[in-house]
C-alpha cells in the first residue's frame, strides 16, 4: 500500500486524508497544531465536515494524525493543505507554505510526488514551493511537483472530496501524469491543466468570479432600496432565463477564507509583477468590504424611523458564521458590523447554535451566544438576522422581534421586517 502524508489537518486536508484512507491508502495527518494532533488521534473531529463517526473509520481503515515530520522519510506522496493568509502589505503570506516546503525537502526520497493545494499566486509552486522541496533533486525525474487548488466547501452535503472534479498542473509533463494518477484513486474526475501556474490560476479565476458578482449585486442593493426596487425578485425574475445569466444575491458581505482573500493573491501578483492595477478585484474588494457598513447604517435608518437612537439600544446579531449551518468564523462580515455598531454605543449580543463564545474584536472578552434567541429578540430593540441557520424558527423571531432586518431574504418584507 502507498503512503501519503497529508500537511495540514483542517477543512481542506482532513476530508482528503480520510477519502483517502477509505481507498487504501496508508495515510499521516501531519499538523504542528498538538491539540487537534491528540483530539484527532482519540477520534474527535474539530471541523464540521467531518463528523465523529467519519473520523473513527478512517482510524480504523489505516488513518493517523501525527506531528513528526520524519513521516515524510518513506511517504510515496505528500500534500501540502496549510493556510496562505494575506500579509500586511496585502499579498500572501507564504511562511506557512515555506515552512512546509523546507520539512519536505529535509525528509523526502526519491521518487515521491509533493503536490501544493494551498491557494497562492500564479508562480509560488515553480518559484517559491519546488525549489525548497527538491534542493539537488531533479524535478520530473527524481521527484514530482504539482499544484492542485482546493475546492472544499464547508457545510456544502452535495460535493464532497470524491464528486468535485480536481485540477492537476505539474511542473513537467510528468509531474502531471504523477498528480493525475495519485488524485485518480479517490476522485472521480481528474482535470489536467497545462501546467501548475494555469492550474493555480484556475483556482484565482473560481474565486474572483464570485467575488465581484457578489460586488455587484451588494452595489445594486443600495441604489435599488433608494429608488424602492425589490433587488430579490428582480434577481429572481432575471434567474428564470435559462441561458446567460447566474445568479447571485446580496448579503451582509463576503467572509471565509477564500473570496474576501484569494482575489487579492493575484490582485497584489499583477501590480508586484507588472506595475499595473487590477482593477476589477479592488473595485470588489472595496464594495464587499463596505458591505457590513451598509448593514449598520439601514439599522441606523430602521432605528430612527422607530424614534429610537442606536446609542443606547440593545441590538441582537444572529449567526455570527460566515455561511449558514457552520461553525466557521473566517473573516466573517459580523465582525466589522459588530464593531461598528458598538463604536456608535449600541449594546451588541448575539445568538449562533454553532459558535457559543465569540469576540467581534480581538483582545476583547468575549460574547457568550443568548440560550433563547427568540425571548432576546423580543428584548432587543432590533435584531440583525446575518445567517439563516436551519436551527432558526424565521417566522418566530420576525414575530418575537419589534424590529428586524433581514440581510438574507429569508423572510417576506412587511410588519417588523426590513430586508436589506
Amino acid at each position: 500500500m502507498k503512503k501519503l502524508v497529508v500537511i495540514g489537518q483542517g477543512y481542506v486536508g482532513l476530508p482528503m486524508a480520510l477519502r483517502a484512507a477509505e481507498k487504501g491508502f496508508v495515510v499521516v495527518g501531519l499538523d504542528t497544531n498538538e491539540r487537534i494532533v491528540r483530539e484527532l488521534g482519540v477520534g474527535r473531529s474539530h471541523i464540521d465536515d467531518v463528523s465523529n463517526e467519519e473520523l473513527a473509520e478512517g482510524l480504523a481503515a489505516g488513518y493517523t494524525a501525527s506531528s513528526d515530520p520524519t513521516c515524510i522519510a518513506d511517504a510515496d506522496v505528500v500534500v501540502v493543505c496549510v493556510p496562505t493568509p494575506l500579509s500586511v502589505d496585502g499579498g500572501p503570506d507564504l511562511r506557512p507554505v515555506e515552512s512546509a516546503a523546507r520539512t519536505i525537502g529535509q525528509h523526502i526520497r526519491h521518487g515521491a510526488l509533493v503536490v501544493l493545494e494551498s491557494t497562492t499566486y500564479p508562480g509560488t509552486t515553480e518559484e517559491a514551493f519546488a525549489p525548497l522541496v527538491s534542493g539537488d533533486l531533479e524535478i520530473g525525474r527524481d521527484i514530482h511537483v504539482a499544484f492542485s487548488p482546493e475546492r472544499i466547501d464547508p457545510g456544502n452535503a452535495t460535493f464532497g472530496v470524491q464528486n468535485t472534479p480536481k485540477v492537476v498542473g505539474g511542473l513537467t509533463p510528468a509531474c502531471t501524469r504523477a498528480a493525475k494518477d495519485f488524485y485518480s484513486v479517490f476522485v472521480d474526475v481528474v482535470v489536467e491543466a497545462k501546467g501548475a501556474k494555469e492550474a493555480e490560476m484556475a483556482k484565482l479565476i473560481e474565486n474572483t468570479f464570485r467575488h465581484v458578482n457578489i460586488a455587484l449585486v451588494n452595489e445594486m442593493v443600495r441604489f435599488s432600496h433608494e429608488l424602492d426596487i425589490d433587488l430579490w425578485d428582480a434577481i429572481d425574475c432575471a434567474a428564470t432565463k435559462p441561458f446567460g445569466f447566474m445568479a447571485f444575491r446580496p448579503g451582509p458581505g463576503v467572509g471565509g477564507h477564500c473570496i474576501p482573500v484569494d482575489p487579492s493573491y493575484l490582485s497584489h501578483r499583477v501590480k508586484a509583477q507588472l506595475g499595473y492595477a487590477f482593477r476589477m478585484v479592488e473595485l470588489a474588494e472595496e464594495i464587499n468590504a463596505a458591505a457590513p457598513l451598509y448593514v449598520a447604517d439601514r439599522l441606523w435608518q430602521a432605528l430612527n424611523d422607530n424614534r429610537k437612537s442606536v446609542n443606547g439600544s440593545k441590538v441582537l446579531l444572529l449567526g455570527v458564521t460566515y455561511k449558514p449551518d457552520i461553525s466557521d468564523c473566517r473573516e466573517s462580515p459580523a465582525v466589522p458590523l459588530a464593531q461598528r455598531l458598538a463604536s456608535w454605543g449600541a449594546e451588541i449580543s448575539y445568538h449562533d447554535p454553532f459558535v457559543p463564545q465569540w469576540s467581534p474584536r480581538a483582545g476583547a472578552a468575549s460574547l457568550s451566544s443568548v440560550e433563547d434567541p427568540y425571548r432576546a429578540a423580543c428584548e432587543a430593540d432590533a435584531a440583525i438576522l446575518l445567517q439563516a441557520h436551519r436551527h432558526y424558527d424565521l417566522e418566530r423571531l420576525a414575530a418575537e422581534g419589534s424590529l428586524l432586518l433581514d440581510t438574507r431574504a429569508a423572510l417576506p418584507w412587511g410588519g417588523g421586517v426590513n430586508r436589506l
